[in-house]
């Protein structure tokens, strides 16, 4: 029977005083055995929304984007919305994996593997919408600047939309990378553990001959460092290009020097929006209590909490920007999203975004897991509501009050809009069968966190449940 020895200054990560077996059992107990009911109630769930939604996009590829509730005033709308939406989610992955990482911060042992394939889940969803915004998605390899025979047709390397091909495939090629150097040493021992056959090969090819000596730890470290500082400027360059799409133009309510800063802000606030929606709902179902503990849950919290006064500031700025303009065209833009027809939208927004994220001010809040849940689907509310009030309402009332019109989606947007949280969530579900959840090297070097070791605890009998003293308290 192990013995806890806790520092009196600070709790551990890993409750239960685990041993390293114990923590290997429990993270590969779901990669081991078969999948439970729950599991296969939300992965055919997400499947068929997938199926619902690719045959509403193959349908508006067929017949055309007639099929959307556009017009000639509002000419981007859902698609881009859901594309925006889509990129700011996997912003919290990279910032937990890559920033935390070099700020040393060992709460995100516990979070990051999920984080990071929930980025990679969601620049797929968000990849989606442009090629079916081109109408024709077959001819996307148009937007490549390669050597080609078509004489003088070549890439406009002044559009920002070109930009976003850029940013999104090289933040999903590091992404990608970074998620799967991290997975080698775990996929290693799902491999020495599996029983002879086809999934004990395939993992052993994924392992790269991993052998867990030194040496390959040695230079895991560095190249998974390395990484972590390569991905770590993508968190503000890629959202910042895509606000850059709006910001260049002269639509009022676009053209401002606060966008990259609020959208890079706004993208971290709603991916952990996301991650709290989904570490919540998987503490519980893979039985991972005592890995994302309610410290964990608090950490993120709290990081949700400041980017969600970061977001109230932008807004705050934009309005007073625009009431102390002397161009009429922005303080009507403004004017028209608080009291205009879409005003709704914009109290939606603020509700979500500004005012229900301030319970987080309590501990208590922070550490449930059921309130968090509940706030994080508030906040992905609003965030979707937000990228929508910015680009519709923008849109529908421009300089010419003859060309104003009203938008409303369509059956096939919004079941496009179903069917990317169809493919997000097929993938996580399958992310979480076939792959380890929790990164088993990273929590096992922060399982001794905090705890002294028996050996050097006073021999007298009662000494196992003695304080250690503040010297080797801050021994680690």
């Amino acid at each position: 029977m192990s013995t806890s020895y806790l520092s009196d200054l600070r709790r551990p990560w890993v409750d239960g005083d685990k041993s390293l077996h114990q923590i290997t059992e429990d993270v590969c107990a779901p990669l081991e055995r078969g999948p439970g009911l729950l599991w296969w109630a939300g992965f055919l769930l997400s499947a068929a929304v997938l199926a619902t939604g690719a045959t509403l996009v193959t349908h508006q590829i067929w017949t055309g984007i007639g099929t959307w509730g556009l017009n000639r005033t509002v000419g981007w709308s859902f698609d881009i919305a859901n594309f925006v939406f889509w990129v700011g989610i996997g912003h919290a992955g990279t910032l937990i994996s890559a920033i935390l990482f070099l700020f040393r911060q060992r709460w995100r042992t516990s979070v990051n593997r999920a984080a990071e394939a929930m980025t990679i889940f969601a620049v797929m969803c968000a990849g989606t919408f442009p090629l079916i915004h081109m109408g024709r998605p077959w001819l996307a390899f148009w937007v490549l600047p390669y050597p080609n025979t078509r004489g003088t047709l070549w890439v406009n390397f002044r559009s920002p939309l070109l930009w976003d091909v850029f940013a999104i495939s090289t933040y999903f090629l590091v992404s990608l990378t970074f998620w799967y150097i991290g997975l080698i040493p775990d996929l290693a021992t799902a491999r020495d553990r599996a029983r002879p056959g086809l999934r004990k090969r395939l993992l052993a090819l994924a392992a790269l001959g991993w052998n867990g000596s030194h040496r390959t730890w040695s230079r895991y470290e560095k190249v998974y460092l390395l990484l972590a500082g390569l991905a770590t400027p993508l968190v503000f360059s890629v959202h910042t290009i895509v606000s850059m799409d709006f910001a260049t133009s002269i639509v009022p309510g676009w053209h401002t020097t606060i966008f990259p800063p609020y959208f890079v802000c706004g993208a971290i606030f709603s991916g952990f929006g996301m991650v709290l929606t989904l570490m919540t709902v998987a503490r519980k179902v893979m039985h991972f209590e005592a890995y994302i503990t309610p410290r964990h849950l608090d950490a993120i919290g709290k990081i949700t909490l400041l980017t969600s006064w970061i977001v109230t500031l932008a807004y705050s700025t934009e309005l007073f920007t625009a009431w102390s303009s002397v161009n009429p065209y922005e303080r009507f833009a403004f004017a028209n999203r608080l009291a205009g027809p879409y005003g709704w939208g914009f109290g939606v927004m603020v509700l979500c975004n500004v005012l229900i994220p301030q319970l987080l001010w309590s501990p208590r809040v922070r550490t449930s897991a059921g309130l968090l849940f509940v706030i994080s689907i508030f906040i992905n509310i609003g965030m979707w509501f937000e990228r929508f009030v910015i680009i519709t309402v923008s849109l529908h009332r421009d300089y010419l009050p003859s060309s104003w019109a009203m938008y409303a989606p369509t059956y096939v947007e919004v079941g496009t809009l179903l069917g990317s949280f169809g493919l997000f969530f097929t993938c996580f579900f399958l992310f979480c069968r076939f792959l380890p959840m929790i990164a088993l090297g990273e929590v096992k070097g922060v399982s001794g966190y905090a705890r002294k070791h028996p050996d050097t605890a006073a021999a007298a009998p009662g000494a196992a449940l003695a304080s250690p003293t503040p010297e080797a308290a801050h021994a680690d």
